[in-house]
């Protein structure tokens, strides 16, 4: 598997929340027999296309053979890092996109065999992840990179805990937080990191497990600060005029925040908030979209670019309908 098609992956696991939502429960409605064939055949291609680029991944490292078969390509002004962070980063971002598709009940149909299989595979690549005698076990333990990948990896299981965290062995659940928490051991830097560091805390919050609550009340109170109006976070203390709104800030704080939220009427108002934030950022990152379906190429990560859609996304698969 080339970095290429990794890239791949990675695209169709950020724009996968889209078609996990019933087309009724989001306020869209058939006017005739011909467009509910027409959505049939379109789910179906979207979840077939989804499969074909999953199995590579998680089917490999369902045995421990991801790292064997995955080539890792990089660019000849690489900076130097562990390039085995690479499966880290296929794997987590890959699940968090993946997870609100797998959240989906059982059934008979062709995606439902899919969606079982793949969920299969998942639970078995996350034993993999987190056992050092496993070739696939990631880059936990080296430098700062997989605080990044951890979130994802982490926000995967907020996101479908019945599918890919109830049924996970003891011992994978106590390597899953074991590993979670050294990386408390990583400074972020000043900027969108803070919320990778929140949401593994958010994490262990949701699971009942002991977490620092400092570090999910910097992260909100700094994007509270860094908010630059209509809908738009800085990165940092200056503005970005990127897609890192999309990529990590507007997902992440709104999830990260929804695990607080029955916490207290304080959290509970900080939900709300940025839940209007997203939905209006939301209503000017869907006029971008182009006649063919893409998303202005500018700033920063453009290889990222159909991760764009994952705010879109979120608020479809989440039914959070837009308010004025």
């Amino acid at each position: 598997m080339e970095r290429r098609d990794f890239v791949k992956t990675m695209a169709a696991g950020a724009a996968l929340g889209i078609i996990t939502q019933d087309t009724q429960a989001v306020g869209i409605h058939n006017s005739s027999e011909k467009t509910d064939v027409t959505d049939r055949n379109d789910r179906a291609y979207w979840c077939d296309l989804m499969y074909r680029m999953a199995e590579p991944v998680l089917s490999a490292m369902a045995k421990g053979e991801l790292r064997k078969r995955m080539s890792v390509e990089v660019s000849p002004t690489w900076d130097g890092r562990d390039k085995s962070v690479t499966y880290m980063e296929c794997f987590g971002r890959f699940m968090s996109g993946l997870a609100p598709w797998l959240s989906l009940p059982d059934d008979e149909t062709q995606e439902g065999k899919q969606r079982k299989q793949l969920r299969e595979w998942a639970l078995q690549s996350y034993a993999h992840s987190v056992d050092p005698k496993s070739p696939d076990y990631l880059l936990w333990h080296s430098e700062g990179q997989p605080l990044v990948d951890s979130a994802f990896f982490s926000n995967a299981l907020i996101r479908a805990p019945k599918q890919l965290w109830e049924p996970q062995d003891k011992v994978t659940k106590e390597r899953i937080i074991s590993e979670l928490k050294q990386l408390r051991r990583v400074k972020p830097p000043y900027s969108n990191w803070l919320l990778f560091a929140a949401m593994n805390e958010a994490f262990f919050k949701s699971v009942g497990e002991s977490y620092d609550p400092m570090r999910v009340d910097l992260s909100i109170r700094k994007m509270n600060e860094w908010y630059a109006g209509d809908g738009w976070y800085m990165d940092g203390e200056r503005f970005h005029y990127d897609y890192y709104n999309s990529f990590v800030i507007q997902p992440m704080l709104l999830e990260i925040l929804e695990v607080f939220s029955e916490q207290s009427e304080s959290e509970k108002k900080a939900y709300n908030q940025a839940l209007k934030r997203i939905q209006r950022y939301s209503e000017q990152l869907e006029r971008m979209i182009s006649p063919e379906g893409t998303f202005p190429p500018f700033g920063r990560s453009l290889t990222y670019r159909t991760g764009a859609f994952q705010p879109l996304s979120l608020l479809a698969w989440k039914n959070l309908r837009f308010v004025s």
